[in-house]
């Protein structure tokens, strides 16, 4: 079973496609462009939509999704971590 989606090996996150994602939980992930999965443990609980990381990510870093840059990081997350807006901020303002 999928729970969450990668579009390329490149993309530091990906996005969880199944609800009740917990904290602990042995979560896979499939990396479309390449196809290949990936495992990780959640660190955190995350929304079905949310994005998890899928590699270290240190305040400053470009968050990329889907092959595109979709902001940066303002506090550090670690690997199987949910990253949303309270440590990621767009770069338009």
């Amino acid at each position: 079973m999928i729970d969450f989606v990668v579009h390329d090996e490149g993309d530091s996150v990906g996005v969880v496609v199944v609800e009740g994602v917990k904290a602990g939980d042995e979560v896979t992930g499939w990396i479309m462009d390449q196809d290949k999965d990936i495992r990780f443990t959640a660190a955190s609980d995350i929304p079905i939509g949310h994005k998890l990381a899928i590699r270290p990510l240190k305040a400053g870093d470009t968050v990329i999704k889907y092959g595109i840059d979709i902001g940066k990081v303002v506090a550090d997350i670690g690997p199987g971590e949910h990253a949303h807006v309270h440590n990621i901020k767009t770069k338009r303002w």
